[in-house]
């Protein structure tokens, strides 16, 4: 018994002296890590810097990403609408096309048919949707899309020469592309060519 409260006693001493130990090695390298208040204010006015432009990024991305969403934001409203002017172009070509309808009826609501439609293409450009140019124009994969391709010699290859469907543009975004036919060398020409 007197032997297992020696041991006791000797455990309890080597313990103090270990947490002794322990909080002088840590007292000094506390000291060791202590920074002069001026590397303490510089390291702050860093941080500070550092917040000021995260928040200035920030802002400016939430600016931009605002005054995207009022420009553009339309967009799919704007797509749907264009189904609308379709219809009245397809509509305009039935009854223009139609051999039942007596001339006087025809022109009639032809004409009624184009005020709708200029009206339509009027209300489109005020709010910045605009048509693609493509006759005559040379194929921009980025507006046109090529539908088929047509021999044409009084055309250089690659040129548009028939619109299927607009295209239209909604400021600097691409709403719908041309649907186009483009113009080809015709076979004969190029096959008397290659024989020479």
């Amino acid at each position: 018994m007197a032997e297992e409260k020696n041991t006791f006693e000797k455990n309890k001493e080597n313990f103090k002296k270990e947490d002794k130990n322990k909080s002088e090695h840590n007292k000094g390298a506390e000291s060791k890590k202590q920074i002069s208040p001026e590397e303490k204010i510089v390291e702050l006015e860093d941080k500070l810097t550092r917040s000021f432009a995260e928040l200035e990024n920030q802002r400016r991305r939430f600016e931009k990403e605002k005054d995207e969403a009022f420009d553009y934001g339309g967009m799919i409203f704007a797509r749907d609408a264009l189904n609308l002017l379709d219809n009245l172009e397809r509509s305009r070509q039935s009854i223009n096309n139609d051999q039942n309808l007596d001339e006087n009826s025809k022109k009639k609501v032809m004409d009624h048919m184009e005020i709708i439609l200029n009206d339509t293409l009027t209300i489109f450009k005020k709010n910045n949707i605009v048509p693609v140019v493509s006759i005559n124009e040379k194929l921009d994969p980025n507006k046109h899309q090529a539908m088929m391709e047509i021999e044409d010699e009084s055309k250089e290859p690659g040129t548009i020469v028939q619109e299927i469907q607009k295209g239209f543009m909604l400021k600097d975004r691409l709403l719908r592309p041309s649907l186009v036919g483009v113009s080809k060398k015709p076979q004969k020409t190029h096959e008397k060519e290659t024989k020479k």
